[in-house]
């Protein structure tokens, strides 16, 4: 049985750059912010089953088989925070908020970390804590409901190119859409990010519970799910796509939100995968280095 987790008024974090796991949290959502801005393909993913993520922020969303969760006996913990190496021993404690009061230090600690600017450029703030832990939750699956994004979306529309083959493929410019958060992510320290992701556990502890996964470890599903992104193959150059067509009479107001990947292997893949894929091989990369830093970090050595 695993043993009860701290109440999360009585824990503690840095008053000075709290939330910067936060930050990198928002990273796994900014994949999944919408296949092709608006798009989500159902596919077979090789994970547990989904649960319904389109409540409100402020509302858990409404758990699938809650029930036969019910039944069974919760898995033993792989990855226990507390094993996790923390620099934060020294920090000043202030009384860590509940879940439902979070917003106001979440805002304020995060312009501390990253500047008010890139927070309103990037984030979406209400409810941040439960936005996060269900993108997290969600990108390994085929699915991922654009209601729980932690972030704004990526300016400019999806694009593409039809070459002189007839084929049409990702645009290659179309990267250049996410460079500005990538930079982001990558300035972000990752053992502080990590530490304070231990001081601030409860939280997202307790928001994945309400999910629909009672007594079910959230730090060993971000483990699952970084392994899972992290293992994502890079495409050797720009990908094909189709153009999914819509019969009827009524004109499509956004034509650039219906493709899809045209390898139907590719396209079968979770959604966190399709996101990593469509952002240009030099950009996965990049973003799959710092996923690496942090699973060696959050996962038990």
């Amino acid at each position: 049985m695993n043993r009860p987790l701290p109440k999360p008024e009585t824990r503690s974090f840095d008053r000075f750059s709290a939330l910067a796991i936060a930050v990198v949290l928002a990273l796994l959502g900014y994949f999944g912010w919408r296949y092709f801005d608006g798009r989500q393909t159902p596919a077979t993913v090789d994970m547990p089953a989904s649960v319904a993520t389109d409540a409100p922020p402020g509302e858990p969303a409404a758990p699938v088989a809650a029930a036969d969760a019910a039944l069974s006996e919760p898995p033993a913990i792989e990855n226990p925070v507390e094993a996790l190496d923390s620099a934060d021993a020294q920090a000043a404690p202030v009384a860590l908020p509940v879940l439902g009061d979070s917003d106001a230090v979440v805002t304020e600690r995060l312009s501390q970390l990253i500047s008010r600017k890139n927070v309103l450029t990037f984030l979406q703030l209400d409810g941040f804590v439960r936005r996060a832990v269900a993108t997290v939750d969600n990108l390994a699956r085929s699915q991922a409901s654009t209601t729980r994004w932690p972030v704004v979306p990526t300016p400019q529309r999806f694009s593409t190119l039809k070459g002189p083959d007839g084929v049409e493929r990702i645009h290659p410019d179309n990267s250049r859409r996410y460079a500005p958060f990538v930079t982001m992510v990558e300035a972000v320290n990752t053992e502080q990010a990590v530490a304070l992701y231990r001081q601030l556990y409860p939280l997202f502890q307790q928001s994945y519970e309400e999910l629909g996964f009672p007594g079910r470890y959230f730090n060993d599903r971000l483990v699952q799910v970084l392994d899972h992104l992290i293992a994502t193959p890079v495409p050797a150059g720009s990908l094909a796509v189709t153009l999914v067509e819509v019969k009827g009479s009524v004109t499509s107001l956004r034509p650039w939100v219906r493709y899809e990947l045209a390898d139907p292997a590719l396209e079968s893949m979770s959604a966190g995968r399709k996101m990593l894929m469509r952002m240009g091989p030099a950009q996965q990369r990049r973003l799959q280095a710092k996923l690496s830093e942090i699973r060696l970090l959050v996962a038990k050595p």
